[in-house]
């Protein structure tokens, strides 16, 4: 059977030389790098190697750089770390209702413990209303934590003036660049942003390691005490092989970014366009323009995704119905419903997310069988709704 893989925002493959260069770390260079020994000497070296090459592709300094465990991780990092040096003070925080989960759930935390959260609104492309963005901006905030670009639909959000914004009110500003790192250019030093997170298995490195980029000068405290670690931000001994495996997913992101960012945003608008004319009736959300040059998140009317999603995987194309963090809920979409699709429309969306893998024949294909399935499917249910009036 044939194996498409259109689900890369989700998680991506482990490059063939990111897992080389991971895989001395797991036997003669097994070192911890706090030991000052011959085995802990040159792993120390290694992981400095990986933060620069992590620093180089975001354009910021090694050293502000904490590795942890994931994009999740960061998240928590950066939100609880921020609201606890505050503590005693202000205890208001400003983020949007399409956030990934990590935020959302870690600011609905915050409000358990006596903060106040403004959840702001969208419009039905995804985008936000920045006057609502500043009105929300007091004294009391301590923080706003908006998305870079949106998981599900891959909007993109004025970052640069969002930041500007929080700037003026000086409020930090905490920005989930997860979905946008690897995929779109993406300069911290340029960037009115306070800290910004990383996910290693978005851009082909492992499961299990992320960065958190914290902007020389801001305090926070760290979520995870033990050792010196990552100069006191984040105790524990660090994941050496995935550390140097985020190192070198960087260093390949960063070499041809904007030729592979040219040849899957083709291949994207390949797929939009055939399923526009070989489908009746059917939707793209988000922004037509403002969006990851991967994504594509489209709805299917009269079809819903529990339905879809299966004949696809039988016939070898994995995608989904949205965020892979609530792939196993049958609740609808936050983020679809924000935009202010219908419950009918939102149960019956797939989204498409792209990878350096791809190719105009996994297209190719996709157009080939998918038309047909929605097809059947849609004729099923009108059979049934004929039968059971």
């Amino acid at each position: 059977m044939r194996k498409i893989y259109l689900d890369n925002n989700a998680t991506t493959p482990v490059h063939a030389e990111v897992l080389e260069a991971m895989l001395p770390y797991f036997s003669e260079d097994f070192g911890n790098p706090s030991c000052v020994h011959w085995a802990g000497v040159n792993v120390r070296k290694a992981v400095n190697k990986a933060r620069e090459q992590v620093a180089s592709l975001v354009n910021c300094s090694p050293s502000e750089i904490v590795f942890t465990s994931g994009g999740s991780e960061s998240v928590n990092t950066a939100i609880k770390g921020i609201a606890a040096a505050r503590k005693g003070g202000s205890s208001h925080c400003v983020t949007t209702m399409v956030e990934h989960p990590a935020v959302f759930n870690s600011c609905r935390y915050l409000e358990r413990e006596g903060f106040k959260t403004t959840f702001l609104e969208v419009d039905r492309s995804g985008m936000l209303d920045l006057s609502e963005l500043e009105a929300a901006l007091t004294e009391n905030t301590v923080f706003a934590s908006v998305m870079y670009a949106n998981n599900e639909t891959g909007v993109i959000f004025p970052v640069g003036k969002i930041g500007e914004i929080a700037a003026e009110k000086d409020v930090c500003f905490i920005c989930d660049t997860v979905q946008a790192i690897g995929k779109v250019p993406v300069n911290f030093r340029e960037l009115p942003v306070d800290m910004m997170t990383v996910s290693g298995h978005k851009l082909h490195a492992p499961k299990g390691i992320g960065a958190l980029i914290v902007r020389s000068g801001v305090r926070l405290l760290p979520l995870i005490h033990g050792g010196p670690q990552e100069k006191n931000r984040r105790g524990g001994t660090e994941n050496v092989p995935g550390i140097i495996g985020l190192g070198k997913a960087c260093e390949l992101a960063r070499k041809d970014l904007e030729e592979r960012q040219a040849r899957i945003r083709s291949l994207r608008d390949a797929l939009e366009t055939g399923l526009k004319e070989k489908v009746r009736n059917v939707k793209v959300n988000g922004h037509p323009v403002q969006r990851l040059p991967n994504t594509l998140s489209m709805s299917f009317d009269g079809v819903f995704s529990e339905l879809l999603l299966p004949e696809l995987n039988r016939k070898g194309v994995a995608v989904s119905a949205g965020s892979a963090c609530s792939s196993e809920s049958r609740e609808v979409s936050r983020v679809l419903s924000a935009m202010g699709l219908d419950s009918t429309t939102a149960r019956s969306t797939i989204r498409f997310s792209l990878g350096s893998q791809n190719s105009r024949e996994d297209i190719d294909y996709v157009l080939e069988i998918l038309p047909p399935l929605v097809d059947r499917i849609r004729s099923e249910r009108n059979a049934h709704l004929r039968a059971n009036p």
